[in-house]
């Protein structure tokens, strides 16, 4: 016999269903179960509330049950292939390292030779010590290259000479007011002649040349010439020295020298004249610099003599004192005597300001120079004319 089925009340369907998803609820709360539970039982609480269409609350808390059992196991799922993942090995000890080698720390000086500031001033210019060497056979700068405006109290529009058939026979309209250009280089031909034993002090031999000319540049209805052009070679010999002078001065250098200077005239305009000479020059720190020349005419036959009595007139020895004010002035004054009573010869005053800053930021060679000279032999052709010249210009010092 069979009895008719009757539907439960969806209280008890909901309790019914939600049996076994409370059972796996306590379950995931006690801990997870170290066996996975198997798919077939998860699908069959899904069924069982998919057949609760009658009570569409009743099915939504089963689903809602289902799901959240669905993220208990998630954890429990992936601790659980965690559990059965090989756990890597560990990893071996490091080895230490070698000590490394001590390092060798080598400083540089760096070599800057007759343009290290630490030498003086006469030290780096004839290159007394071997820090202060720059070399041989390397141009250097020797006495300002130099290009001014110079006016003269007067000009030699004549120029005369007691030897005969040595003066002009006509008058040339130059102005008072000219260029001035001066070149001026050497170069070392050797050192260490006399001192190659010597731990740092450097003698050496020098060749110099130097080239003055006045140039008509403000004569135009004269077709702008060179009034006059001297050159001046030279062969110099300097021997250092490091002897102490009293009130805190000090001798750096003595040598000697043969020169042959001349303007390259034909007659009767030719001039020249050839002499030896000593010299010598002493310093007082960084601030005082005194150089000091005495010289002797090679005699020549009265026939050859373009010049007669220069000595009279131009002078026997000269001293050249210069004072640094500060880094960036320097005073000049150049005194020539003929050592004769009559007390001829000149007086040339410089004043010398530096431009500018050099190529590695240090001080320029470049100057602003302004001169006074008055006396006479401002060149060859006016050897034995009195002039007061007074010019200013930029020269390039000591390059």
């Amino acid at each position: 016999m069979h009895l008719p089925r009757r539907a439960l009340p969806p209280a008890l369907m909901a309790l019914a269903c939600l049996a076994p998803v409370g059972a796996a609820l306590a379950q995931s709360v006690a801990g997870p179960s170290p066996v996975a539970p198997p798919p077939a039982e998860a699908s069959g609480a899904w069924r069982r509330c998919a057949v609760l269409s009658d009570d569409p609350s009743a099915r939504l808390a089963c689903f809602d049950q289902w799901a959240g059992q669905q993220a208990w196991q998630a954890p429990a799922a992936a601790a659980s292939a965690a559990a059965t993942e090989p756990l890597p090995q560990a990893l071996p000890a490091e080895v230490p390292s070698p000590p490394l080698p001590p390092r060798r720390i080598e400083v540089v000086v760096r070599n800057e030779g007759c343009r290290n500031p630490q030498y003086s001033d006469l030290s780096r210019f004839w290159e007394l010590e071997s820090g202060s060497d720059c070399g041989t056979f390397s141009f250097r700068g020797y006495r300002p290259l130099t290009v001014s405006v110079a006016t003269g109290s007067n000009v030699n529009r004549q120029p005369h000479s007691d030897a005969a058939e040595h003066s002009a026979t006509t008058a040339t309209d130059y102005r008072r007011t000219e260029n001035r250009i001066q070149l001026s280089v050497r170069t070392k031909l050797a050192q260490g002649l006399l001192t190659h034993d010597h731990a740092t002090l450097r003698d050496s031999l020098w060749f110099g040349y130097t080239q003055q000319s006045y140039w008509q540049l403000f004569s135009p209805q004269i077709s702008r010439p060179f009034r006059t052009t001297d050159h001046e070679p030279e062969v110099v010999y300097v021997y250092p020295t490091t002897a102490d002078l009293p009130w805190g001065w000090r001798l750096r250098y003595s040598g000697i020298g043969l020169v042959h200077q001349s303007n390259g005239q034909s007659l009767p305009l030719s001039r020249s004249w050839n002499r030896t000479y000593l010299m010598g020059g002493m310093e007082l720190g960084q601030r005082w610099i005194v150089n000091a020349r005495v010289w002797q005419r090679i005699p020549e036959s009265r026939s050859n003599d373009d010049n007669p009595g220069i000595s009279d007139y131009v002078g026997r020895a000269e001293v050249q004192t210069f004072w640094n004010v500060n880094p960036d002035h320097t005073l000049g004054a150049t005194v020539r005597h003929n050592l004769h009573r009559s007390g001829q010869g000149s007086v040339r005053l410089e004043w010398l300001q530096t431009l500018g800053t050099g190529l590695g930021g240090g001080k320029s060679n470049l100057r602003l120079h302004t001169q006074l000279f008055s006396g006479y032999g401002d060149s060859m052709i006016d050897y034995n004319r009195q002039r007061t010249v007074f010019s200013v210009g930029l020269s390039l010092v000591d390059f």
